[in-house]
């Protein structure tokens, strides 16, 4: 009888073990970092490429002189850009909207351009704008009609080509774009910025 109980209780024992490190082996750590630090876990798409790239895109068009060409023509106003759709070409999930919103960062920070609301922010603007004529005090209505025509759209795609053989895997990304003269249809300004990565798995047992 006795041997029976410390068999139940050595059983028990070890089963307590066995969930104690089970639960260390899913536990996690969680350490906050600057928003704006570089890091790459898997290789893929991530907030440092959205902003580096926005950067170099915005640095790239107004290096070709339309902005400042117009300002000159235009009694020193700045141009209004519309930041249009990117389309995601590649296989993978890609915030789209982060890396637009990245683009018109970039854009008003040089101060060479004015950035104008897109398409569902407009609707917005203007359901806000109606709702006014009717609820808000006549010296503090907005008024219709007096909105900012973008002059220019830039807009462009992602596209991605992935290499991998064993551990090793390659991810190349190419963003192109293009700035409109919502005028004439012509194309401004045609560029692109291109991301390669080297990314390689560790061997197991290692």
């Amino acid at each position: 009888m006795t041997r029976h109980r410390s068999r139940r209780r050595l059983v028990a024992l070890l089963g307590g073990a066995l969930l104690l490190t089970a639960g260390a082996c899913v536990s996690k750590r969680v350490t906050r970092i600057e928003p704006t630090a570089v890091t790459d876990l898997s290789g893929r798409w991530n907030d440092t490429d959205s902003r580096l790239v926005a950067n170099q895109l915005i640095e790239q068009t107004l290096a070709a002189g339309w902005a400042k060409r117009y300002t000159d023509t235009h009694g020193g106003d700045a141009p209004a850009v519309l930041v249009g759709g990117f389309a995601n070409r590649t296989a993978e999930h890609i915030a789209v909207g982060t890396f637009v919103k990245d683009i018109e960062r970039a854009l008003l920070t040089t101060g060479a351009a004015r950035v104008v609301a897109s398409g569902d922010e407009r609707a917005e603007l203007r359901g806000e704008r109606k709702d006014q004529q009717q609820y808000a005090r006549a010296e503090t209505r907005t008024r219709p009609g007096q909105e900012l025509g973008a002059r220019y759209m830039l807009a462009g795609e992602l596209q991605a080509i992935e290499d991998v053989d064993g551990r090793e895997r390659v991810v190349f990304y190419q963003v192109d774009a293009s700035l409109i003269d919502l005028e004439t249809n012509a194309k401004v300004w045609v560029g692109q910025h291109k991301i390669k990565k080297y990314v390689e798995r560790a061997r197991f047992g290692l």
